[in-house]
């Protein structure tokens, strides 16, 4: 099997592991990569088939949760952002001995909206789904703008995201949809109920693909882990608010 892309960063006595979302790749942590990395040792990662991880087909969230492992360092704090605090819980699930904490960033345990569950309308996903074998860059885009939504830097935010996804070869249309059929399906609120590992969920208030009413939800389900929601953020809180994002990192690491 191919190996994907990764490059560490820092030296601190403490591994971070960075997993990006659907559609783009580690150069969206340039704006706090600098400042964790010397806090942390920092691994960025392409996951399998985005960004320079080329040559994947679409994979299910077990695969790219065991393809992810294959590189990692020993043990890690391990942050997931979107569709990536899926695969970081994923490996917080199967392998909770390589894990110091887990750290899920605008994430869901579920992201379709299911009966009482709030989320993203299963259409939606459909849709976005279809219009990526017709004009699957347009239909990046704007799902990157609906992650900006709302806040003061929006115009700013959008375009940091874009950029980080222009600069590297844009995903296969199969791995793109792979990543939506993630979205669509995949339900961890039961299993992640049985994590014993450090567990801190950061969210944005203004957040369109990740409703806030999910947080009291969560905290009700998982009484043993911890979050916080920053109240200007949308989708990307670690763009808009670097500085208390990486503090927020700081002061985890400083409890463990």
């Amino acid at each position: 099997m191919n190996d994907i892309w990764w490059q560490t960063e820092g030296q601190g006595n403490c591994h971070l592991v960075l997993l990006h979302g659907w559609g783009l790749n580690a150069e969206v942590w340039n704006c706090i990569s600098a400042e964790l990395a010397s806090h942390f040792t920092l691994h960025l990662v392409d996951l399998p088939g985005f960004g320079r991880s080329q040559g994947f087909g679409a994979m299910t969230l077990e695969a790219m949760a065991e393809c992810v492992l294959k590189q990692a360092p020993d043990k890690a704090v391990w942050l997931g952002w979107s569709l990536g605090g899926l695969v970081a819980s994923q490996v917080a699930l199967t392998h909770p001995e390589r894990v110091q904490a887990l750290v899920t960033v605008a994430s869901s345990p579920r992201f379709s909206a299911h009966e009482e569950w709030p989320g993203i309308k299963p259409e939606i996903l459909a849709g976005f789904q279809q219009q990526l074998s017709e004009d699957f860059q347009r239909t990046v885009e704007r799902f990157l703008a609906l992650q900006t939504l709302g806040t003061e830097t929006a115009r700013q935010d959008a375009r940091a995201l874009k950029k980080a996804v222009l600069a590297l070869p844009m995903p296969e249309v199969e791995v793109l949809n792979g990543g939506l059929e993630i979205l669509k399906t995949v339900d961890l609120r039961e299993p992640l109920k049985e994590l014993t590992i450090p567990f801190l969920r950061l969210y944005g208030y203004l957040d369109g693909l990740v409703p806030r009413k999910v947080v009291p939800m969560l905290d009700a389900l998982w009484p043993e882990s911890e979050s916080l929601i920053f109240a200007k953020a949308a989708h990307a809180p670690f763009i808009s608010h670097p500085d208390t994002f990486c503090q927020a990192l700081i002061a985890l690491k400083d409890k463990l």
